[in-house]
């Protein structure tokens, strides 16, 4: 009994249990309840749990759900792409450009400035920025560009995607970064003086060693991105609406089965998502 007890692999499940224990219970189990609450009926008054596919049906039913998921896809897109091209060229920049250590570690605490301030402080600090008589505006007119305020910069696809990707671009910065920190820079000296140029280290070399990087922050910012409702809300004036949004008027109404089905349905794309960039790059290594 005292050799079983000292077993290494009994002793690997006694460690790991407690943090299993917590995942069953605030990860697991809250998933397995807002799937059994998404079979479930609702009135006006009263939350019934009986088995039913009302849900569904109406969900998948609705041509809402579909213009809804295609807005939260769009948004989800664009962020990313914006998102991968400025934290890749801010990595970069701090990986192979900054020879100090010192003020590498100055310009990247730097870029988490805006994080030391809520994401509702952050996101609101843009109204007045591209109001009609924002700042934004007031230039553009003091410096001949536009006769006229431009109606599109606030409240808009536009001041949405903004805020998102104002949020969310240090998700991206952080893992590339890391990533190209652990690149072995005598690989750099080789493909120097093997006579690329540095377009093509930065293609053959950097990029493909960058990947698992590139792949973690896609998931960060893909993943935040589609389960955002708030920074839509603000900033479209309520005028635009994803799948977030669509949740969470489902709950102001009280209408717990039919945001348990709308979650969960979100819940298998954001998982189909990260299934599919996980078969692109293995990024355990990475973990």
């Amino acid at each position: 009994m005292q050799r079983l007890w000292k077993s290494p692999h009994v002793t690997g499940w006694l460690l790991a249990s407690p943090l299993t224990l917590i995942l069953l219970v605030f990860l697991v189990l809250p998933i397995v309840m807002i799937t059994i609450v998404s079979f479930w009926q609702a009135t006006e008054y009263a939350i019934i749990p009986a088995f039913s596919l009302e849900n569904y049906e109406f969900l998948f039913g609705s041509p809402v759900t579909y213009a809804v998921f295609l807005n939260t896809a769009k948004y989800a897109v664009i962020t990313w792409a914006v998102t991968l091209v400025l934290g890749f060229a801010i990595a970069y920049f701090l990986a192979f450009h900054i020879r100090s250590q010192t003020w590498q570690t100055v310009l990247f605490l730097l870029c988490t400035v805006p994080f030391w301030t809520s994401n509702i402080i952050r996101m609101i600090s843009w109204i007045p920025f591209l109001g009609r008589n924002g700042i934004a505006n007031s230039a553009l007119m003091d410096w001949g560009l536009i006769d006229a305020p431009l109606e599109w910069l606030l409240f808009s696809d536009f001041a949405v995607i903004l805020a998102f990707v104002h949020l969310y671009t240090l998700f991206m910065v952080v893992p590339i970064f890391n990533t190209m920190m652990r690149i072995d820079r005598s690989l750099l000296e080789a493909a120097n003086d093997a006579g690329a140029s540095g377009f093509q280290t930065l293609v053959n070399v950097i990029l493909p060693l960058t990947k698992p990087g590139i792949m973690i922050g896609s998931i960060f910012v893909l993943t935040l991105v589609m389960g955002d409702f708030i920074t839509v809300r603000f900033m479209s004036g309520s005028q635009s609406a994803n799948v977030g949004r669509l949740i969470s008027n489902d709950i102001a109404l009280l209408q717990y089965p039919s945001a348990a089905a709308t979650a969960v349905v979100l819940l298998a794309t954001v998982l189909l998502i990260i299934g599919v960039l996980m078969r692109l790059v293995d990024i355990r290594k990475e973990l």
